[in-house]
């Protein structure tokens, strides 16, 4: 079976830049573009396939199609969830994004209307000097201690400030309070959900010139008040042969994701277990699958369906694997 090319949707948030639209090709309608949700089946935005028989279709709707007829195209790992379980995005922050937090499984089908909650990893593409990152608190507090910094105004004194630098990693759970930094340009790998709860937003003011919403209450009832003593970002190394550099970026139950630095050319084998999608993050070259040849450059995603089948990709570029 071919793969299918991506074309994402975009997010105008106020923290977003121009880099999606300059240095990663992405044909944004908006001058400030903060996200291009690259692999989406999510009602808030979704990718569409880019030519073929199925051009303009959404891939949520191509996935229908095929199940419709008997063919699964994502894969039986994906089965246990009750629907398409990743969102892939591309996150350009111009500016902070406010501190946040996700709920769990258990709380978000409870109290946002059967969405799922969100666990997600971060890989830093670019990073500008100094950039840094909110990953958890740098102390324990109690719910009562942490809804008054935030009625207060001093959270951000027990926040847990981290340098950040293109090729770290960060995995983070649900539960657990972030804010991705200034200057940092991100693949973020996550579950299939747009459930945030906004805990502080460095004071400033939205669009129509009041504050965003906050959503304290709730955070404090998913908040990991815990000192977050986890430094080591580092991805493990899996293969270093042929010009070739494999690490893992992050394995749960929800996505494995590897990154893939390629001097000259790699196979990628799929199976049946799950869909594959890549996303490039430097490069450009040729995919020669389903019997067919397809340029890629920086910033493409492809879907490929779930089957036992094998990939050559040609061309000096690193890239992200996504699998169930």
């Amino acid at each position: 079976m071919k793969p299918f090319r991506l074309s994402p949707a975009f997010k105008d948030y106020i923290w977003g830049g121009s880099k999606l639209k300059s240095a990663y090709f992405k044909d944004t309608p908006f001058d400030k573009t903060a996200e291009s949700w690259e692999l989406s089946c999510h009602k808030n935005g979704e990718s569409t396939v880019v030519g073929g028989e199925f051009h303009g279709q959404t891939l949520s709707a191509v996935i229908s199609e095929f199940q419709e007829n008997g063919i699964d195209i994502v894969g039986k790992n994906a089965a246990q969830f009750d629907r398409f379980p990743v969102l892939i995005k591309l996150i350009d922050a111009k500016a902070d994004l406010s501190v946040q937090v996700h709920p769990d499984d258990t709380y978000a089908m409870k109290h946002e209307n059967g969405s799922y909650g969100k666990t997600e990893v971060w890989y830093v593409v670019e990073a500008e000097p100094g950039a840094k990152l909110v990953y958890g608190l740098n102390q324990d507090m109690t719910k009562e201690a942490f809804l008054s910094a935030v009625q207060n105004n001093t959270l951000t004194e027990y926040l847990n400030f981290v340098p950040a630098k293109p090729g770290d990693v960060f995995f983070v759970k649900s539960g657990t309070i972030h804010a991705i930094g200034a200057g940092l340009f991100i693949c973020e790998i996550q579950q299939n959900s747009d459930t945030t709860y906004r805990v502080y937003d460095w004071g400033r003011t939205g669009a129509d010139g009041k504050p965003r919403e906050l959503h304290v209450e709730k955070a404090a009832d998913v908040s990991c008040l815990a000192k977050e003593i986890k430094t080591d970002f580092t991805p493990k190394l899996l293969s270093q042969k042929n010009g070739v550099e494999i690490y893992e970026v992050a394995s749960c139950k929800y996505f494995t994701a590897k990154k893939y630095t390629s001097h000259a050319e790699v196979t990628l084998k799929t199976t049946q277990n799950s869909f594959s999608s890549v996303t490039f993050l430097s490069g450009e070259g040729t995919i020669q699958a389903g019997g067919e040849r397809f340029p890629f450059r920086k910033g493409d995603t492809f879907f490929f369906a779930a089957q036992e089948a094998e990939i050559l990709v040609s061309g000096a570029c690193a890239f992200l694997e996504t699998t169930v």
